[in-house]
C-alpha cells in the first residue's frame, strides 16, 4: 500500500475542531447544497438545523452472511479440528462472505480507495475537496467534476440499502422505499448519508469502514462484498485476485446492473471503467506503471472472466444431498438455537452465518445414494420410476440416510427433467415431500397392534380362503368422514368388500404365519375383530400420518393398505422404528447441530420420544410376528448377516408401488420403488434385467448390511406369552350333535372345524363322537378343532377282571371281541398275600365297559399262577 495509507490526519477533524461539529457540518452541507439553495432559497442555518436533527450514528453492519450445512467427518472424531466437518451445501438469502482485511488482497483495498475515495485516509467521512467540486459541476453541469460520496458514505448508503433488505418485519413495499430513500439522489438523503458517515468515522477506525465497505458493497444481482464477488466472477478468493480481477472487481460497483460480468453484454463498460481505476491505482502509487500496462493490456473477455460454477442452494448441493438439504431447510423454524419463535428463527437465518451439522451419516448415504441409482436408474424413459431409501435411528429418531433416484433441481427449467425433480419423495408435504404413496400391505403391522392390544393372540387362527366381508360389520368408532361433495362417506361402512390374496392362500393361517405371507385375508378379520379407530389412533401414535396432511382413514380396505391413507417412506420408517423400541416413537430430525455465527456448536433439533399407545408387550410380541417376515416375503430383503430384523413388505393394486419397511434393534430403513406418476405394473416390468417387484429388494438389502456393520443390532426382547395364545376359548362338548350343529357351534366360537372322518363309536351313525382338542379345553381363537363322527359299529368290552381265564375268554369271544390270555405269577404282581386264585383275570386291557368294535378289537386279559410256564 502506498505512503498516504499513513496519513490519518483528518481534514474534517481540524475544521470541527476549531469551528465546533455543527458549525463545520453547516459549512459543509452549505458547500454541498449550494445549488439547492441558489434555486429553493433555503438558508446555510436551516441546512445547519437539518443536519443536526438527524441520527449522528450508524453501526457497520456486515449484512446477510452465508449459510452453511454439512455433516460430521466420519474420520475425524474430534468435534474441534479443522476438518470435523464435511460441508455438503451452501444456502444464502444474499452471496455474501465476510472476510478480514487480511484475507483481502491489498490489490482490492487499493483499487476501492484509488477508484473511489482517493482522500479516504485524510477526510473525516465526508471530503470537502470533492463536495466543493461536485457542487461546481452541478451548477456548471460538468460531468467530469465526479461525485462527492466518500467511501464511508457510500458504506453508509450500502448499510441502509442493507437493513431495508434484512428487515423482515416491513412489508416489500415499504422495503422498495427504504431501498429507494437510501439511493435516491435527493438533498434529505445526502445530508443523512454525510451526517452518518461523520458519525461511522468517529466511532470506527479507518481500517474497520474499509473491511466493512469491501464485505458490503454490491457486485450485482445478488452478490455483495469480495469475497463471493470474487469467486463468482473468477473462481478465486478475494485475497489471490490480481490486480486487473481486482479494478475489473471495483469497477461494478458504481452501477452494478452496467457493469457486473455475468452478462458479456457488460464486459465493454467494466473494462472502460476499469482501466479508469488501474491508472488510478498507479497514481495513487499502489501498483507501478508497468503492472499497470500489464493489467490494462488484458481485454475484459470470456477469457478474463471465470465464472465458477453455482455453488448456491440445495440443487447445488454435494452429490446425494440435494433432497437432504432441502428437507433441513423445512425444519430450520423449529431450531431454538435461532431464536424463541419461528419468524425470529427464519430471521436468524436470512441474516446467516450458521452451520447446520446434519444427523446424516455420509458413509451411509453414500451406500444408499449409489445403491438407489444402481437399481432405479434416474434415466428411465418408458414410465415414471421412482425410487427412495432413507433409514431412521431406532430411539433416537436421527436420519441416518435419505436417498432417492433423481437428482435435486427446484429451478423453474431444470437443464434435465427426466433425471431431475423438485420434490423430495421420501418425506411428506409438510417437510418438501410428496403426497405420498398407498403403502399397500406395509400398512398390516399397525393392524397386528391393535389386534394384540385388543387381547388377541399370535395363535389364533383364520380361515384364508375367505374372499369378501360386509363391511357394516366392521366396529368404527371414529368418523364420519364426508367427501368433497360433503357427502357422508362412513362409518358406518356399507357394501360387500371384495379382495383377493396374493398368492391365492386358503385354509387355516395363524397370525405368525399370515404375517409372513402377508395374507390379506387374515388381515381383514383381524381387523374385523377390533375397532378400526383403534388401528387408526395407534398408528398415529407411532407417527403415521397421510403425507398430505389429511386425516387417516379407518375405511375397512386400509388395513391391507387398499385405501386413501398415503404415506411417506420417512413415516413409515419411523413408526417401525418405534415398533423395534417396544413402543417408544421418536420424532425423525435431521439438524444434530448448529453452530452459531460465533462458531461456538449449539443443540439442533431434541430428540423426542416418548411412549406411544403401543405397549412394550404388544410391540415386542408384533416384532416377534414380523421376524417371520424375513423368511417369508421379506426374505430377499434378509442381510443375513447375522443382525436379526423385523419387517414388513407391501405392494399395492396392480403393483403400481412396491415396499419393504425392516427394522433391526438399532436402524429402521424404508424402501419404496414405485410411480412418480402414472400406473405402471411393477411386476411386469423389467429395469436393468430385473423385475420390477424385486428391485426394492435389491436396494434394501446392501444398505441393511452397510448398516449392520456400524451399527450392530441385538436381538429383540421377545414377545409376551399372554399374547402368544390370546384370550383362550373353550372348545364346546359336540358329542351327539350332527356334523353340521358342530361346525356352526365352532363358528360361534370363533374356531375353525375339519372333519376328522369316523372313529368307533356306539352312538348312531354319523353323530359326532369325540373332538380334538377336547371338550372344556381352551385354545387360541381360530384353532380348528378335528370333529370326529360316529360309524355305530362299538359295542361295550365285558368286564371280566375276577373271573376264571376260561370264564373270561368265552365271555368275550361270545361278545365278538379277540381275546389274548397273558399269565402272570407272584413276581409280576409283587408276591400279593393273599394271592388271587390259580387263573383267576387280575386285569384287562381295554377296561370293562369302553365302547369298541369287536372286529377290529382285541381284548387282552391277564391271568395269575403261582408260576407262570
Amino acid at each position: 500500500m502506498p505512503a498516504q495509507k499513513s496519513t490519518a490526519t483528518s481534514l474534517f477533524t481540524a475544521i470541527a475542531g476549531t469551528l465546533g461539529f455543527s458549525a463545520a457540518a453547516g459549512v459543509l452541507v452549505t458547500v454541498m447544497v449550494a445549488p439547492a439553495i441558489a434555486v429553493t432559497g433555503i438558508t446555510a442555518t436551516n441546512t445547519v438545523g437539518i443536519f443536526n436533527s438527524l441520527p449522528e450514528y450508524i453501526e457497520l453492519d456486515p449484512g446477510s452472511q452465508q449459510n452453511t450445512i454439512a455433516v460430521r467427518n466420519p474420520a475425524q472424531p474430534d468435534a474441534a479440528a479443522a476438518d470435523a466437518y464435511v460441508q455438503v451445501a451452501t444456502i444464502y438469502k444474499q452471496n455474501r462472505e465476510e472476510k478480514t482485511l487480511d484475507e483481502i488482497s491489498d490489490y482490492l483495498e487499493c483499487a476501492a480507495i484509488a477508484g473511489e475515495d482517493k482522500r479516504f485516509y485524510e477526510h473525516g467521512g465526508v471530503d470537502l475537496p470533492s463536495l466543493v467540486r461536485a457542487a461546481i459541476g452541478q451548477v456548471t453541469n460538468d460531468e467530469g467534476a465526479g461525485g462527492a460520496s466518500t467511501l464511508s458514505m457510500q458504506t453508509v448508503r450500502n448499510i441502509l440499502q442493507q437493513q431495508a433488505l434484512n428487515d423482515d418485519s416491513i412489508t416489500d413495499e415499504r422495503r422498495k422505499e427504504l431501498i429507494a430513500e437510501a439511493l435516491d439522489p435527493t438533498l434529505d438523503r445526502k445530508i443523512k448519508e454525510m451526517k452518518l458517515a461523520i458519525g461511522l468515522e468517529k466511532n470506527y477506525t479507518k481500517e474497520e469502514i474499509l473491511q466493512g465497505y469491501l464485505n458490503i458493497a454490491g457486485f450485482g444481482g445478488n452478490t455483495y462484498g469480495v469475497q463471493a464477488a470474487a469467486n463468482q466472477y473468477f473462481s478465486v478468493d478475494a485475497a489471490d485476485v490480481t490486480i486487473a480481477q481486482a479494478a475489473s472487481l471495483l469497477a461494478i460497483v458504481q452501477y452494478p446492473n452496467l457493469r457486473d460480468l455475468s452478462d458479456p453484454e457488460h464486459y465493454a463498460a467494466n473494462q472502460e471503467r476499469r482501466d479508469v481505476i488501474l491508472t488510478a491505482m498507479e497514481d495513487y502509487d499502489c501498483i507501478t506503471r508497468a503492472e499497470r500496462d500489464e493489467a490494462l493490456a488484458i481485454p475484459v473477455d470470456e477469457n478474463f472472466v471465470l465464472p465458477s460454477p453455482s455453488s448456491v442452494g440445495c440443487r447445488s448441493a454435494s452429490q446425494g444431498y440435494g433432497y437432504v438439504c432441502d428437507y433441513a431447510l423445512h425444519v430450520v423454524d423449529e431450531l431454538e438455537a435461532l431464536g424463541g419463535t419461528p419468524e425470529e428463527r427464519q430471521q436468524a437465518w436470512d441474516r446467516g452465518g450458521y452451520q447446520l451439522v446434519l444427523t446424516i451419516n455420509p458413509i451411509l448415504q453414500d451406500v444408499a445414494w449409489n445403491t438407489v441409482h444402481q437399481w432405479a436408474p434416474s434415466n428411465e424413459t418408458r414410465f415414471a420410476l421412482g425410487a427412495v431409501a432413507t433409514s431412521v435411528e431406532v430411539g433416537t429418531g436421527r436420519i441416518l440416510t435419505m436417498a432417492q433416484n433423481k437428482t435435486f433441481d427446484d429451478s423453474l427449467e431444470p437443464a434435465d427433467p427426466l433425471t431431475t425433480n423438485a420434490v423430495n419423495l421420501a418425506s411428506d408435504v409438510a417437510h418438501g415431500g410428496s403426497q405420498g404413496f398407498q403403502p399397500g400391505s406395509t400398512y398390516k403391522p399397525y393392524v397386528l397392534l391393535a389386534f394384540l392390544a385388543a387381547g388377541h393372540g399370535l395363535g389364533e387362527s383364520y380361515n384364508a380362503s375367505v374372499r369378501e366381508v360386509n363391511q357394516a360389520e366392521f366396529a368404527d368408532s371414529c368418523g364420519p368422514y364426508y367427501n368433497a361433495e360433503n357427502v357422508l362417506q362412513g362409518p358406518p361402512w356399507g357394501g360387500i368388500y371384495k379382495f383377493r390374496n396374493d398368492s391365492n392362500e386358503s385354509g387355516s393361517y395363524n397370525i405368525i404365519r399370515g404375517t409372513a405371507g402377508s395374507v390379506n385375508s387374515v388381515f381383514i378379520q383381524m381387523a374385523k375383530a377390533v375397532d378400526q379407530c383403534d388401528i387408526r389412533k395407534l398408528a398415529e401414535s407411532i407417527g403415521v400420518r397421510d403425507a398430505g396432511g389429511n386425516e387417516l382413514m379407518t375405511r375397512p380396505s386400509c388395513s391391507i393398505g387398499g385405501c386413501e391413507n398415503n404415506v411417506a417412506p420417512l413415516t413409515q420408517a419411523a413408526a417401525y422404528a418405534a415398533i423395534a423400541n417396544q413402543g417408544i416413537f421418536c420424532e425423525p430430525i435431521m439438524i444434530a447441530e448448529v453452530i452459531d455465527p460465533a462458531g461456538d456448536p449449539q443443540p439442533g433439533q431434541t430428540p423426542e420420544c416418548g411412549q406411544s399407545l403401543v405397549s412394550p408387550g404388544v410391540a415386542n410380541t408384533a416384532a416377534h410376528a414380523m421376524a417371520a417376515v424375513m423368511g417369508g416375503t421379506g426374505a430377499a430383503s434378509n442381510p443375513n448377516d447375522g443382525t436379526t430384523y423385523i419387517g414388513k413388505t407391501g405392494t399395492t393394486d396392480e403393483s403400481v408401488h412396491t415396499w419393504m419397511v425392516g427394522s433391526s434393534t438399532r436402524v429402521s430403513t424404508a424402501v419404496w420403488v414405485g410411480n412418480i406418476t402414472g400406473k405402471q405394473a411393477m411386476r411386469n416390468v423389467r429395469v436393468n434385467g430385473t423385475s420390477g417387484g424385486l428391485l426394492r429388494h435389491r436396494i434394501f438389502r446392501p444398505i441393511a448390511q452397510a448398516i449392520d456393520a456400524g451399527y450392530p443390532g441385538g436381538a429383540f426382547p421377545g414377545p409376551d406369552p399372554a399374547l402368544l395364545t390370546g384370550t383362550l376359548i373353550e372348545v364346546p362338548n359336540l358329542v351327539g350333535t350332527t356334523l353340521e350343529q358342530a361346525n356352526a357351534a365352532l363358528t360361534i366360537a370363533e374356531l375353525n372345524f375339519e372333519h376328522g372322518g369316523d372313529v368307533d363309536s356306539d352312538l348312531p351313525v354319523g353323530q359326532v363322537a369325540a373332538t380334538d382338542p377336547g371338550a372344556g379345553t381352551g385354545v387360541p381363537r381360530g384353532t380348528t378343532v378335528r370333529v370326529f363322527t360316529s360309524n355305530g359299529l362299538s359295542e361295550p368290552v365285558p368286564n371280566v377282571v375276577g373271573m376264571s381265564r376260561a370264564a373270561a375268554e368265552a365271555a368275550i369271544t361270545g361278545a365278538g371281541f379277540s381275546v389274548d390270555a397273558v399269565c402272570v405269577d407272584d413276581e409280576d404282581l409283587g408276591n400279593p398275600l393273599p394271592p388271587p386264585a390259580v387263573d383267576e383275570v387280575t386285569s384287562q386291557d381295554p377296561p370293562g365297559g369302553s365302547m369298541r368294535n369287536p372286529a377290529s378289537t382285541t381284548v387282552t386279559i391277564r391271568y395269575y399262577r403261582p408260576i407262570c410256564p
